[in-house]
């Protein structure tokens, strides 16, 4: 996933609100809002739970596409979602990100 420019949705455990970011390197991002390495708004609202991604062509369209989504309708938002993943399952896995080792980091911690 490293330099794809994804642009992701990230909800928590109730899918109540919903975080939409850009990154150059998915899995590593992913892993940084679930160890809450970052203090910020995802980390508040307990934002750990990727149900959404798509990549992009380069960083600039993606930025354009989050900008896109930011300014979308919440229910245009969560239809886009659930073409996808109507379970809203967390694809943290699906993109090669270890729950263990998550688990590992966060009791160390």
């Amino acid at each position: 996933m490293e330099n794809q420019n994804p642009v992701y949705i990230l909800t928590n455990y109730l899918n109540t609100t919903l975080y939409i970011g850009v990154t150059n390197n998915l899995l590593r991002r992913i892993y940084e809002h679930k160890t809450e390495e970052n203090k910020s708004f995802s980390q508040k609202y307990k934002l750990n739970k990727l149900v959404y991604f798509e990549i992009t062509e380069s960083i600039e369209s993606a930025i354009n596409r989050e900008k896109q989504l930011k300014n979308w309708k919440r229910e245009w938002k969560l239809d886009l979602i659930k073409k996808v993943n109507p379970s809203f399952k967390d694809l943290s896995e699906d993109i090669g990100l270890s729950i263990e080792l998550i688990d590992a980091e966060s009791s160390s911690a």
